[in-house]
């Protein structure tokens, strides 16, 4: 049994070129990858590239005084992460600056722009039922038609398609007086706001409006009611402030009016009723183009079990109303996205489509995917980031790495001779390696060089010569035992490789930890750390080991020669080990 397994390692041992063959045809297929995916430097953090710093700070809710704390904040921060990972953004950070203060750096990028204006969205997602709505302001004047249409700037629809429709409400006469038109809408707003108790009162109230009739007056309304119709009233849609206070303060269980711009591009103004389902109801949200149809790109939408429920519940009923009480409006952030119209019931999911471009339905799915702000935020300052400090910083640090690369090569040659020639060659190939590698991890998980990454590749030049030293002095430890080189290269593998793998090990451990424990940049220290330990361990096992076997038959090594490094006499060799046969005593025949 002793015999084949000598074969099979004297046939292992003879065979080093397979794994030299081997970790080239990985260095080729990666710098190919490199280069075919048009990456062929690795992207640049904030420090070296430049960006934008934004300062968020959090607004109490109204009825909400003690909001900003620790919990909202932290969890403020995690969702804003995690939208802007979701967009590609590479090494964006969020971290919280004080009570109320969010600090978000975005380097320079394609999707900086994208990861700017999502951070601060709060994302507050509702679907409210459409009491009334008319078109706003001057868009109002500007229509044809004296009617404004129900279609929002985006259509919806639900797992059982329905269509959107069109609807109408009264809308008052141009010629009217604003104080005509003032009592008209209050009148909407009290009916509507009655009609929104019952489907059977909807439908009537809505039968009268249609028929022409003056709607009865509703005597004295409480004072919720006067301020909505004051509100619905002084409402200009077209007006960009008063689009940006309209529902403020508003709870989700109360009414409240909103705008929306609709298919036409015109603006409207709703009141809504209280909302029926949240956007936390929502389990998973997705930009889709729908080639179907002439829709476009959507976003569709899956409610969590409680959520489905919800929305059977609303739509069940709204589908009993006449126009417009039949809708529900989509409300994002208090303006309404889409306001469809439903026959019947509906459950189980539900899509947003129309006019949305692939950025705009890809940033609204990204925002509904990942939740909602605890917290609103506004935008303190925004400043844009030079790359010039960490440019200088950066050659700084470039120049430290050479001048200590350069005294381990030195040490490497006045102490090593011809076995520095392994050494500059294994460290040649980890350089390449770690350079391709990085350039392919920006485009595929966002990964971006900062400074303390820079320091961690530099680090790694130590730990990659320290594998190297490790083995040659095994090497030298079987010489001075009086093996000749080949043996002993052999003879050292297993000891060397056995103290490699548990240093290697413990570095990677070491970086493991502090990535996980740690944020930011400190983070990019312990990346490339972690990348730099795997890809020692991959180069002295498929690299300098095979190299180490094929030189070992080389006279210049094999004979010890003083300038390889191996010189037996410099090492102070003991002498062969060779078995002798003990010279037996001559036997005296006369005496025998």
């Amino acid at each position: 049994m002793a015999a084949p397994k000598k074969g099979r390692s004297a046939k292992a041992q003879s065979r080093p070129g397979r794994a030299l063959v081997l970790i080239l045809i990985a260095i080729a297929a990666l710098t190919g990858g490199m280069f075919a995916s048009g990456q062929t430097t690795p992207r640049l953090g904030i420090d070296l590239a430049g960006g934008t710093s934004i300062t968020l700070t959090a607004k109490n809710e109204p009825g909400q005084p003690n909001a900003i704390n620790k919990t909202n904040m932290d969890t403020a921060v995690d969702i804003m992460n995690r939208r802007v990972n979701g967009l590609g953004v590479s090494e964006a950070e969020v971290q919280t600056q004080g009570r109320d203060n969010i600090i978000v750096n975005i380097p320079k990028g394609t999707n900086s722009k994208q990861a700017r204006e999502q951070v601060g969205t709060t994302a507050k997602l509702y679907f409210r039922p459409v009491l009334t709505t008319e078109i706003s302001g001057a868009d109002a004047s500007a229509s044809p038609t004296p009617s404004a249409s129900g279609g929002s700037k985006a259509t919806g629809k639900a797992t059982d398609k329905a269509t959107d429709k069109a609807t109408s409400s009264a809308s008052p006469s141009s010629s009217a007086t604003p104080s005509a038109t003032a009592t008209s809408q209050g009148r909407v707003v009290s009916d509507a706001l009655k009609a929104g108790s019952s489907p059977s009162a909807g439908s009537s109230a809505s039968s009268s409006a249609s028929s022409g009739a003056t709607p009865a007056p509703s005597g004295s309304a409480d004072p919720a009611t006067a301020k909505l119709q004051a509100q619905y009233a002084a409402l200009d849609c077209t007006n960009k402030a008063d689009r940006a206070k309209a529902g403020d303060g508003a709870k989700p269980s109360d009414p409240t009016v909103a705008c929306g711009q609709n298919s036409s591009g015109q603006w409207q103004k709703y009141v809504l009723g209280p909302a029926e389902v949240a956007g936390t109801d929502i389990k998973k949200a997705g930009a889709v183009f729908d080639t179907q149809s002439a829709a476009g790109w959507k976003v569709t939408m899956d409610f969590t079990s409680g959520g489905s429920k919800k929305f059977a519940a609303i739509t069940g009923k709204l589908a009993q109303n006449q126009p417009p009480q039949n809708q529900f409006a989509i409300v994002l952030d208090g303006e309404v996205v889409s306001d469809p119209s439903v026959a019947q019931s509906l459950s189980g999911s539900a899509e947003i489509s129309g006019s949305f471009t692939q950025t705009e339905a890809q940033d609204l799915a990204n925002m509904l995917k990942y939740g909602a702000l605890p917290l609103s935020f506004k935008e303190s300052s925004v400043t844009t980031v030079t790359a010039a400090l960490g440019g200088e910083q950066l050659h700084a640090g470039l120049i430290a790495g050479a001048i200590g690369l350069a005294l381990v090569v030195l040490y490497l040659v006045v102490y090593y001779r011809g076995l520095s020639l392994i050494a500059i060659a294994s460290l040649m190939v980890s350089a390449v390696l770690t350079y391709v590698l990085m350039s392919l991890l920006g485009p595929a998980i966002g990964f971006a060089l900062n400074l303390p990454a820079v320091c961690g590749a530099i680090v790694a030049i130590g730990i990659t010569a320290d594998s190297f030293i490790v083995f040659f002095e095994r090497i030298r430890d079987e010489i001075r035992e009086g093996r000749s080189l080949r043996p002993a290269v052999e003879r050292a593998w297993p000891r060397a490789r056995r103290t490699i793998l548990v240093s290697d090990f413990v570095s990677f451990l070491a970086a493991a930890v502090l990535f996980i424990v740690t944020v930011g940049k400190v983070q990019g220290f312990a990346f490339t750390l972690g990348l730099t330990t795997l890809l020692d361990v991959v180069v002295v096992f498929l690299f300098t080991k095979p190299l180490m076997t094929i030189l070992a038959r080389k006279k210049f090594f094999a004979s010890g020669h003083p300038w390889s490094g191996l010189d037996p006499k410099r090492l102070g060799a003991k002498p062969p080990l060779r078995r002798t046969r003990r010279a037996s005593a001559p036997v005296d025949t006369k005496e025998a």
